[in-house]
C-alpha cells in the first residue's frame, strides 16, 4: 500500500506551527441534501467496515481540515466530504489539524458535486488538492449526471484516471475501485466484486439463515416420511 506523499511545508511554515491552536472543532456547513448525507455516510461505513481490521487509517467525510494560518482565519474552506488519511492512527477526531498530524494530508478525496460547488470542486479545490495537499488521489461525482471523474497525482500534477469498462475508476491509494452502482457510488474489489455496506452483509446473513433453516425442515420432513424421527437420531 502507498503511504502518504504530501508535505506540510508549503502551507504551515515551522515557526507557525509553534503557536497555531491544537484539537479544533470542525466548521462544515449543512450539507446540501439527503443524498448528500446518505452517499457521504455509506462510503464511510463501507470503507470502515472493509478496514476493520486496520489500525493504521483514518477514514472521515464533511469534516474540516486546517492546513495553514491564513485558512484559519477566513475559514473560508470548506472540508472534503470524504477523505482517507493512511499510515495514521485510527481514532475519533473533532477535524483534521495537519500541524497535529506530523505534516500529513488526506491520500484519496472525494468531492460529491452539486449546482452551488461544482465549479469550485473542479476548479480551485482541485488546485488546492495538487499544488498544497499533494493528495495522490482524487475523484468527484454528481449524483444528477453520474458523472465520475478521477486524477492521480503525477510529477507534481493530476492526470486523469482511465475508466474501465465499467465506467469504474481505479484508486491507487486504497487498492479498490469505485463505480456506480444503483445510483450510488461503491467500491468494488480489484476482482471486480461489490464491497457489501454493513446492511447488505447482514441481509446476506439472514438469507443464509434463512436458507440452512429452510434446509433442515425439508431434511426432517424427509425423514419422517420414511418412518425416522429426527429427534431420536
Amino acid at each position: 500500500m502507498s503511504q502518504p506523499t504530501a508535505s506540510v511545508t508549503e502551507a504551515v511554515a515551522a515557526d507557525d506551527v509553534q503557536w497555531l491552536p491544537s484539537n479544533l472543532w470542525s466548521d462544515e456547513p449543512p450539507l446540501e441534501s439527503d443524498f448528500h448525507r446518505d452517499q457521504i455516510d455509506l462510503l464511510i461505513r463501507i470503507l470502515r467496515g472493509w478496514w476493520c481490521d486496520r489500525n493504521d487509517v483514518y477514514i472521515s467525510g464533511n469534516l474540516t481540515i486546517y492546513y495553514n494560518q491564513q485558512q484559519l482565519k477566513s475559514r473560508d474552506f470548506r472540508g472534503p466530504d470524504f477523505f482517507v488519511v493512511l499510515g495514521t492512527e485510527k481514532k475519533d477526531r473533532r477535524s483534521w489539524v495537519v500541524w497535529d498530524e506530523q505534516g500529513q494530508y488526506p491520500n484519496v478525496i472525494l468531492e460529491i458535486l452539486s449546482t452551488s460547488t461544482k465549479q469550485v470542486d473542479k476548479g480551485p479545490k482541485k488546485v488546492l488538492y495538487q499544488n498544497i495537499f499533494r493528495t495522490p488521489d482524487y475523484f468527484w461525482f454528481d449524483p444528477d449526471t453520474f458523472e465520475l471523474e478521477g486524477f492521480h497525482l503525477l510529477d507534481g500534477r493530476y492526470e486523469p484516471i482511465p475508466t474501465t469498462g465499467q465506467g469504474w475508476l481505479w484508486s491507487n491509494q486504497l487498492e479498490l475501485y469505485l463505480g456506480v452502482h444503483e445510483n450510488k457510488l461503491r467500491f468494488f474489489t480489484p476482482d471486480g466484486e461489490l464491497i457489501p455496506s454493513p446492511e447488505e452483509l447482514a441481509a446476506q446473513e439472514r438469507q443464509r439463515a434463512e436458507q440452512a433453516e429452510q434446509e433442515l425442515q425439508r431434511l426432517r420432513a424427509q425423514m419422517k416420511a420414511q418412518g425416522i424421527d429426527p429427534l431420536d437420531t
